[in-house]
């Protein structure tokens, strides 16, 4: 095995725990230590086109929006839709240049997590540990919610050509669930290497499928609704005052563009994470925010009959819309499809992160067994045991939705209110930190933004995450019932207690804290390269 080549500061630094078993003098020559201060053990196979490809695919704007359209329909009706989306793409623009930024200086798998761990200074060591937790509940909320939509589409496709003999049930679509997971996990461990291809076919399924969709519903239907439907015509039906009926409706803009993270837990599978990382990020955010849009506006436009949708009796509304559209069943069909494939490279995408999100805390010794969870395949690039644990929660997370008719609501809710909350925990001590006289806790990597705009940018993301949080716990109309409650606050609580729990049983004595090597004297991360 070939030495190590440090700079003079990172003398003494032990890397010895850190080296994966299955390296050595003849499969190996060099050794590459990563931003997280581990050895490599993923292949880098992610070009800049290929990451970007992913970040889309993961993402998928128009297929979220288009899987949840129902939900935020009684927030000011087609107008909420349209105008809460703007604001959600607006607000979150500033957590994404803020998370691009933290990229850019320290690219590791962990990202928030390795992130909050060094902006926090001397309290890095219990805030990276609650970070990566939040964070890591949240992808699990994500993954699992992402799943429902091809489960009803699956679902709906079959009932298009038996609706005079077919009635869903939601043990269907739980079914149809749990083979969709199955799928992906087998081709994101056994066939990691065909992923960054995978994902280029991915985002053309998203981009150009979003096109082909978009052109269809504006050239198809005989009649469109109204510009006073689609852009002027509020219908709050909430009970809530209008101004709180929007803040609360942007939830459903936010879960179809809330992924800025999703890309840097794939970070030590680039090889030149530090620069294409926040290329990557923009790349999600202009996508997801033109075809979201497109898509939205469109939609509004091909509804014809609004409580047809509302009361639909197939699992996936957007189904019914497509229908009024078109007034035919192949059609709807093959639009049903498109987004069918759309949906699914972003399903592969969020195992990545998942998968190699509880390894980043494994590592470092964080979790339960951590020893066991580390283990990575070489061969594979992959870690095999904690992707599979991540299928197991995710299975379990979305039998929820067998006895809850609202539970899709609380999977999307608690995904957004979980990540920005761990966003929040990375981005208010880097604040904190380069308002101080000693100036910020990271490097400053390619992507900077200044002494002036940075810390601007860093305060808008603090507090529109604060806001908007408090927002999404509200109920989702009023009076509340039980239908209506919103259960987000209720889940933020029970997983940080549990955080909490699990911090004074192991992470106040045998949590070390992350491993990011020493800063060199110009304040750069040290990286060995290939």
């Amino acid at each position: 095995m070939s030495a190590l080549k440090l700079s003079e500061s990172d003398k003494g630094y032990d890397l010895s725990v850190h080296l994966p078993k299955e390296v050595d003098g003849d499969i190996q020559d060099v050794i590459r230590v990563n931003a997280s201060g581990h050895v490599d053990q993923l292949q880098r196979q992610y070009s800049l086109l290929s990451i970007c490809s992913t970040s889309v695919t993961i993402d998928n704007a128009w297929g979220a929006l288009g899987g949840t359209i129902v939900v935020g329909l009684s927030n000011g009706g087609p107008p909420g839709i349209i105008w809460e989306l703007i604001a959600a793409c607006f607000y979150y623009s500033f957590m994404a240049a803020s998370i691009a930024e933290l990229a850019s200086s320290i690219p590791s798998t962990g990202g928030v997590y390795h992130w909050a761990s060094v902006t926090a200074g001397r309290y890095g060591r219990i805030v990276g540990f609650f970070t990566g937790f939040i964070n890591f509940y949240g992808w699990i909320f994500a993954v699992s919610s992402n799943a429902v939509i091809p489960a009803n589409i699956f679902v709906d496709m079959y009932a298009l050509f038996h609706q005079d003999t077919y009635i869903p049930q939601r043990w269907h679509v739980y079914t149809a669930f749990v083979l969709i997971h199955m799928a992906s996990v087998v081709v994101v461990i056994f066939r990691n290497s065909w992923l960054p291809v995978i994902q280029r076919l991915g985002s053309v399924a998203v981009v150009g499928g979003g096109i082909v969709t978009i052109v269809m519903l504006a050239v198809i239907p005989r009649q469109h609704a109204s510009a006073a439907f689609v852009f002027t015509e509020w219908d709050n039906q909430t009970g809530w005052p209008s101004g709180v009926a929007f803040l609360a409706g942007m939830l459903n803009g936010a879960y179809a563009i809330g992924t800025p993270d999703a890309i840097s837990h794939i970070a030590e599978e680039l090889p030149n994470p530090r620069r294409d990382l926040p290329k990557a990020v923009a790349a999600q955010m202009i996508v997801g925010t033109v075809s979201s849009l497109s898509f939205a506006i469109a939609i509004m436009f091909s509804i014809t009959d609004l409580e047809a949708v509302l009361n639909t009796g197939t699992s996936f509304p957007l189904a019914e819309i497509y229908h009024q559209a078109t007034e035919n069943v192949v059609a709807t069909f093959a639009l049903l499809l498109i987004i069918l494939l759309a949906t699914t490279g972003s399903l592969l995408g969020g195992y990545l992160v998942l998968g190699r999100s509880w390894w980043a805390l494994a590592r470092d010794n964080a979790t339960p067994f951590s020893e066991y969870f580390t283990e990575v395949s070489v061969k594979l690039s992959c870690p095999v045991r904690s992707t599979l644990l991540c299928f197991v929660l995710c299975i379990v997370l979305g039998a929820i939705q067998l006895g809850s008719p609202t539970a899709f609501s609380d999977l999307a809710g608690s995904f957004i209110i979980l990540t920005t909350t761990s966003y929040l925990l990375a981005i208010l001590p880097h604040l904190l930190s380069r308002l101080s006289s000693a100036g910020p806790n990271v490097p400053r990597g390619p992507f900077w933004m200044g002494s002036i705009l940075g810390p601007v940018i860093n305060a808008l993301a603090v507090l529109l995450i604060i806001l908007t949080n408090i927002i999404y716990c509200f109920p989702y109309f009023l009076p509340a019932d039980d239908v209506s409650v919103s259960y987000n606050s209720v889940i933020l609580v029970g997983l940080s207690l549990l955080t909490w729990a699990w911090w004074f049983v192991h992470g106040r004595k045998r949590y070390p804290g992350t491993s990011v090597p020493h800063l060199d004297e110009k304040r750069k991360i040290i990286e060995d390269t290939i």
